[in-house]
C-alpha cells in the first residue's frame, strides 16, 4: 500500500484511536508485537509484516469499525465487503463486539465495572486499566473472558447498563444459532456476508441451509441392494435408468467421509481460519445424512496429513461404495498447508487411493473437496463470456493419467472427482461467522438434490455450486470454483433413513 496514504492516515488518528486499532488487531498480530506500538505508523509496520496491507480491505474494515469513514476515501476499496480469503484475515465478531461496548461505555459505567471486577481481577491490575479495552484485555489474561466465555462480562454489564448487556447477549445468541442443527432458510450468496462491524449481532443471520433436520426424510431406492435398476420415486411414479450408467450405491453405510479441518496454525505466516468450524459442522451433517460414516481430523501438520491418508489408503474398501475426503485449510497453487505451514500437494492427497494402490476402491468414486486458496490473485467480474468459452474452460481442466496400471483393467486415476473452491492462481473466500462460500454452497446443493425426486448426479450439483458462487461479490471480487474429474459413471447421492449416529470424533 502507498506509504503516503498510510502516513496521511497516521496523521489523522489520535492515540486513543491507535489503541483501539491495536486492540482490534490482536487476532491477527501477535499481542507482544503490539505492546510497543505508539502510533499508527508502528501498527502499519506490524500489519505489513503479516502481509495484511497487500490490499486495502483489512485497513478499510479497521477504519470503518472505529468510525473513521472520513479516511475511507483514501482507500480504493469497498469497505462493506467483509468476507475473508484463506490468506487474508478479517476482524472477528468477538473483537468488534467488545469494541462496540467500549465505544458505548460512559466514564461512570467504566468506574463501576472496574469496581465490580476488582475482586476477581485484583485491585492492582484493575487500577492500571484506563479504558474498557484495558479491562477486557486483563479479563482475557485471567481466563475470565474469551470468544466462548462471556458470562462474567455479561453479568457485570447487567448491573451497569441493559443496553451494553444486550450487545453481549445478542453475540451469545449468535454463537448458539451457529451450533443449531435446525433448518435455516436459504440465503443467496449475495447476502452471505459478515455484518457491518457496527452491528456484529446480525452476523449470525446469514447462515445457508446446510444442516437440515431429520424430519421429513425419505428413503430412496439407492439405499437398498439392487441388481439391474437404480430408481428414485417421484410424484409421477418412478424414474429408472440402466445400472451401467450409474455407480452402485448399495451398502449402508456407503463408506467413509474424512474431513481434515486445519483451523489453528502454529507458524507466523498463516492466521487461524475463523469460520471453518461451521464448514466442519455442515459437512458432518450432510454426509451423515447421505449415508457416510464421518470422521474428522483436526489441526494436522503436513506430515500428519500424509500419514492419515496413506493409512486410510490401506483400508479394505470391499464393503464401501465410495470415499469422500474434505480438506479445509490454507493453500496455494497445487497444494494445501498443514498447521505447520508446510505444503501437501494435491497429488499427494489422491495418490494413496488410485486403483493400483487401493485395489478395493477400483471402479468406485473417490470424491475430494478442497477449501483452500490456490494462489494470491483475485478474480474480477467481466462481461459474459463468448458462447464457446465453456468448451475452452473444459479443455483447460483436462489432466493426463499418470502412473502404471500393473495389470489393472481400469486406469490408475479413473473415478476421481476433485472439487476445488477456486480456480488456480486465485483466492477463495471464507465468512468468519457462517463458513466458507464454497463449502456452504456445496452442502446446500447436496441436500437440495438429496431430497429431490430428480436423478441429479454430482456433476450437475457442482455446476449449480459454480453458478451460485459465481453470482456473489466478495471483497469486491469474484470466486469461481472448479471441479476436475475422471468419473466414468454418474454418481447420485440420496439421503438414507438409517441411524444418524455414525459420526466419529
Amino acid at each position: 500500500m502507498d506509504r503516503r496514504t498510510l502516513s496521511h492516515i497516521d496523521e489523522e488518528l489520535d492515540s486513543s484511536e491507535v489503541a483501539a486499532l491495536c486492540f482490534l488487531c490482536r487476532d491477527v498480530v501477535n499481542r507482544k508485537r503490539l505492546e510497543g506500538v505508539k502510533d499508527a505508523k508502528g501498527l502499519f509496520v506490524r500489519l505489513e509484516e503479516r502481509g495484511l496491507l497487500e490490499n486495502c480491505a483489512f485497513l478499510s474494515q479497521l477504519l470503518h469499525t472505529i468510525r473513521r469513514e472520513d479516511l475511507l476515501s483514501l482507500l480504493e476499496t469497498d469497505s462493506r465487503r467483509l468476507e475473508e480469503t484463506d490468506a487474508n484475515p478479517i476482524l472477528s465478531d468477538y473483537s468488534v463486539m467488545l469494541y462496540q461496548i467500549y465505544e458505548d461505555m460512559t466514564k461512570e459505567n467504566l468506574d463501576k465495572m472496574k469496581f465490580l471486577l476488582s475482586g476477581s481481577l485484583g485491585r492492582r491490575q484493575i487500577e492500571t486499566c484506563n479504558t474498557a479495552l484495558d479491562v477486557f484485555a486483563e479479563m482475557e489474561k485471567n481466563g475470565q473472558l474469551s470468544i466462548n466465555r462471556l458470562d462474567k462480562l455479561h453479568t457485570a454489564l447487567l448491573q451497569l447498563d441493559q443496553q451494553l448487556a444486550s450487545t453481549v447477549h445478542r453475540y451469545m445468541q449468535g454463537l448458539t444459532e451457529h451450533r443449531d442443527t435446525s433448518v435455516t432458510p436459504h440465503v443467496s450468496m449475495d447476502h452471505q456476508r459478515v455484518s457491518i462491524p457496527s452491528q456484529p449481532e446480525q452476523a449470525a443471520l446469514a447462515i445457508p441451509e446446510t444442516q437440515p433436520s431429520a424430519a421429513g426424510q425419505n428413503v430412496y431406492a439407492d439405499s437398498e441392494p439392487h441388481s439391474k435398476l437404480i430408481s428414485v420415486p417421484d410424484q409421477a411414479g418412478s424414474a429408472c435408468a440402466p445400472q451401467g450408467d450409474y455407480y452402485d450405491m448399495i451398502h449402508n453405510p456407503h463408506g467413509l467421509c474424512v474431513v481434515i479441518n486445519n483451523e489453528e496454525f502454529t507458524g507466523t505466516e498463516l492466521k487461524n481460519r475463523a469460520g471453518t468450524q461451521q464448514d466442519e459442522d455442515a459437512l458432518r451433517s450432510v454426509f451423515t445424512q447421505l449415508g457416510f460414516v464421518v470422521t474428522v481430523k483436526k489441526n494436522l501438520t503436513a506430515e500428519a496429513m500424509r500419514h492419515e491418508l496413506k493409512t486410510l489408503g490401506l483400508r479394505d474398501f470391499s464393503n464401501d461404495d465410495a470415499l469422500v475426503v474434505c480438506v479445509l485449510s490454507h493453500g496455494e497453487k497445487g497444494c494445501v498447508f498443514g498447521t505447520d505451514e508446510q505444503g501437501v500437494s494435491l497429488r499427494e492427497l489422491t495418490q494413496p487411493f488410485t486403483s493400483e494402490r487401493a485395489r478395493t476402491l477400483a471402479r468406485k468414486p473417490k470424491l475430494f473437496f478442497i477449501q483452500a486458496c490456490q494462489g494470491s490473485g483475485y478474480q474480477r467480474g467481466s462481461v459474459p463470456c463468448p458462447p464457446r468459452q465453456e468448451e475452452e474452460d473444459r479443455e483447460s481442466r483436462l489432466e493426463e493419467d499418470a502412473g502404471r496400471v500393473y495389470g489393472e483393467t481400469v486406469p490408475s486415476d479413473a473415478d476421481f472427482l476433485l472439487g476445488m473452491a477456486t480456480v488456480p492462481e486465485c483466492k477463495s473466500f471464507r465468512n468468519t461467522s457462517t463458513g466458507s462460500i464454497y463449502i456452504q454452497q456445496l452442502c446446500t446443493q447436496l441436500m437440495r438434490s438429496a431430497h429431490s425426486s430428480e436423478m441429479d448426479d454430482i456433476l450437475t450439483i457442482l455446476t449449480r455450486v459454480n453458478r451460485e458462487v459465481s453470482k456473489g461479490n466478495y471483497l469486491n471480487y469474484k470466486q469461481m470454483p472448479e471441479p476436475k474429474y475422471t468419473l466414468t459413471k454418474k454418481l447420485v447421492l440420496k439421503c438414507l433413513g438409517a441411524d444418524r449416529d455414525r459420526v466419529q470424533p
